[in-house]
């Protein structure tokens, strides 16, 4: 992971409108901002397997990109 990309900095688990669980995920920027990205139940789930996080405390550390992996392989 290059320190010139986001990376996750913590998550929670949310209620989704529609009765599912979503996973609200926080990213921290090069630059030091912060931003919050909201996935859907699969895609949390996905993110947490290609992490091998059993927890959403283990999430924190690994790259933005792993978002995007994870959504292509739902």
């Amino acid at each position: 992971m290059s320190v010139d990309e986001a990376v996750i900095v913590g998550a929670e688990l949310a209620a989704g409108h529609d009765g599912t669980t979503e996973l609200v995920v926080r990213l921290r920027h090069p630059g030091g901002a912060e931003n919050a990205v909201v996935l859907d139940e699969d895609v949390g789930l996905a993110l947490m397997a290609r992490c091998g996080a059993s927890h959403v405390d283990e999430l924190a550390g690994h790259s933005w990109r792993r978002i995007m992996e994870a959504g292509d392989g739902v």
